[in-house]
């Protein structure tokens, strides 16, 4: 039951589901995520510290840049199901088609000053 509180925790925020929905498209950095939600970075590391603790996304280190995504290596049933059934559900929220084509656009070597 506490598993499952926490996973329900986890997405009881809108940014946190807009988060897991953009690294449904792909591979993010901090600045990016912070970029296309418009909150400051500290924000964006928080609700990323709290997805990969409950084990929703995975971070890598490439450069000079900490690349976050889905883990797609989790045993975790039911979260690879609220994985599966997110986008199918919010698709077609404006919000989250905002996103979608702030993804496909956002570039980290323009915003990152690392």
């Amino acid at each position: 039951m506490n598993n499952l509180l926490s996973i329900f925790k986890a997405l009881s925020d809108k940014n946190r589901i807009r988060i897991l929905l953009m690294l449904s498209k792909k591979k993010l950095c901090v600045c990016e995520i912070q970029d296309i939600l418009g909150v400051t970075v500290s924000t964006v590391s928080k609700h990323l510290s709290i997805l990969r603790d409950i084990g929703f996304i995975a971070d890598e280190k490439e450069g000079k840049w900490v690349n976050y995504s889905l883990n797609t290596a989790s045993k975790d049933i039911v979260l690879n199901q609220i994985i599966l059934i997110l986008p199918f559900y919010l698709n077609d929220d404006e919000l989250i088609q905002s996103d979608f084509e702030k993804v496909n656009t956002v570039c980290r070597k323009d915003l990152c000053n690392v």
